[in-house]
């Protein structure tokens, strides 16, 4: 990926306002650092290529930090200590930029397009007239929760979600709401999160221990719905601010298949597995629900921090997620059935030691198999990754239509969380997004009329358009060089042309048929 330094091409000059004005287009945005603006400083320059908001928290100032790029957790894209790696620190390190001069409120993730600036210094920038911002906003998150079926079979909606210290009782503590003031507003914006996703079943980490907190989302959603909702009684009871994970399901799609599995290696209550059997179908699958040892913390011995990227807990981590694996050993003897789905917040990155041990174990990452680096549900300072997890076994990964992670929490600033302001939205109901999989149990896409040379697939450029050839009643998704979703869609077609106009560029394509996948990387002049 990382291959040589990005380069800034000068392409024009032009008058905007009465000032000289540079475009300048950025080859390489991966590869980018803020040094390669040092020839056009004191200059007015117009950026062609999209820049990216990386942080928002001097938002209120008219400040943004801003690069070419999302900016990644090295560990969420390579392997900790890697050649890649070093590199991705290195880039990450020097690729920001400070944006002044901004107005109103934006969130991480917005794109500003034909941005027109003063360069002040290589780590400076001043904007000049009014910025255009598009994707990623209030707007876009408010049409809905991301799409679940792009192999177009979806039924069942799962969705794990890390509320943050969600607590009923207990209040007070430094942890989680101090008041009931402050616990009346947390509950109304997670609930307003909620009923947009309407899940068939939650999974919830960071939620207080007892039945309290799941009854009442249990009836909250009820009640909001029209659907009804129980919850999984696991016979805990509350003390303290302890927090656990717990699911809620709707009644009307699913049922409980089994008893519940406690999973207690490591950090108590908090790694559960549970059968559910589809109403419809009588289709059942295992929903393994975890929430790991955090990074934070001092530790010793093997459980101090490495200097690898992986932060303090990482052998604590490794542990609960080999528990994991054993208890799916067990529990698919129990349950009578082999589908697993592992979801909920794993406090590691995509490419960290836990995830590998269960990725080695026939488990697929579902953030890096439907969305390649692009993924997330998290934002540490600049930096975006997936701590909150989705992988499925190879029986149930051929019934899962898809997963995407709901971008309401991740890229709002911190200052609309409930004890610090009084927004009720949705937005900022957590610091974690929620994450969605869909499912439509019994079905195998090996029955459908697939196309037979799939291996010898391969993309053409047809009048500036790809074509895919040998991949029917597959799909594809096209990637730009900074790892954004450019196009999705099914493949119809033995044939098939993209109709989309892309601009000119580098582009990474991803064609999937089964369990099946292609990689092409494409130019277009």
């Amino acid at each position: 990926m990382f291959k040589k330094k990005g380069l800034i091409l000068l392409l024009l000059c032009f008058s905007v306002w009465g000032i000289s004005q540079t475009r300048i287009t950025i080859e390489d945005p991966a590869e980018w650092v803020a040094s390669d603006l040092s020839p056009y400083v004191g200059q007015t320059v117009t950026f062609a290529t999209p820049m990216y908001v990386c942080n928002n928290y001097y938002y209120n100032s008219g400040r943004l930090s801003i690069s070419p790029r999302r900016i990644y957790s090295p560990t969420n894209q390579a392997i900790p200590l890697s050649e890649e790696y070093e590199t991705i620190v290195s880039l990450n390190k020097d690729g920001i930029v400070t944006l002044t001069g901004i107005n109103g409120y934006h969130r991480m993730g917005e794109k500003i397009l034909n941005l027109t600036v003063k360069v002040n210094s290589t780590s400076s920038v001043s904007a000049v007239g009014t910025p255009v911002f598009a994707g990623n906003s209030r707007a876009d998150m408010e049409k809905g929760a991301p799409s679940v079926d792009m192999r177009g079979k979806h039924r069942l909606l799962v969705c794990t979600f890390n509320l943050e210290y969600y607590l009923v009782e207990n209040l007070g503590t430094d942890y989680g709401p101090d008041n009931t003031t402050e616990s009346d507003r947390q509950h109304t914006k997670i609930m307003n999160a909620l009923k947009k996703i309407q899940a068939d079943i939650f999974g919830f980490v960071e939620i207080e221990q007892g039945q309290a907190a799941l009854q009442k989302l249990a009836q909250s959603l009820t009640s909001a719905t029209g659907r009804k909702y129980n919850y999984i009684d696991d016979g805990g009871s509350a003390y303290g601010s302890y927090t656990k994970s717990g699911y809620v399901y709707c009644e009307e799609t699913v049922e409980p298949h089994g008893n519940l599995q406690n999973n207690n290696t490591g950090v108590m209550n908090r790694k559960k597995m549970q059968g559910f059997k589809e109403k419809a179908t009588g289709e059942v699958f295992i929903f393994s629900l975890n929430h790991f040892k955090a990074k934070s913390g001092s530790a010793s011995g093997a459980d101090a921090d490495q200097g690898d990227g992986q932060g303090t807990f990482n052998a604590s981590r490794v542990r609960e997620a080999q528990s994991v694996v054993s208890a799916y050993n067990t529990a698919k003897g129990y349950y009578q059935d082999e589908d697993i789905l592992i979801m909920g917040d794993l406090n590691a990155y995509g490419k960290e030691d836990p995830i590998r041990v269960l990725t080695d174990a026939d488990m697929t990452d579902l953030h890096r198999y439907f969305h390649a680096d692009s993924s997330y549900s998290y934002v540490y300072r600049e930096t975006a990754g997936y701590l909150d997890h989705a992988l499925a076994n190879s029986t149930l990964l051929k019934q899962v239509t898809g997963m995407a992670a709901y971008h309401i929490n991740s890229d709002e600033h911190d200052g609309f969380t409930y004890d610090k302001s009084s927004d009720q939205t949705m937005f900022r109901s957590s610091d974690h997004d929620p994450v969605l999989v869909g499912l439509a149990l019994g079905e195998d896409n090996t029955n459908d009329i697939i196309d037979s040379n799939f291996e010898e697939c391969y993309i053409e450029l047809r009048n500036g358009h790809p074509t895919i050839h040998y991949a029917k009643d597959g799909y594809y998704r096209i990637y730009d060089v900074s790892g954004n979703l450019c196009l999705q869609g099914r493949i119809t077609d033995t044939d098939q042309t993209i109709e989309e106009t892309l601009p000119k560029g580098f582009y990474i394509i991803h064609v999937y048929v089964e369990q099946q996948q292609k990689q092409f990387k494409l130019m277009i002049l």
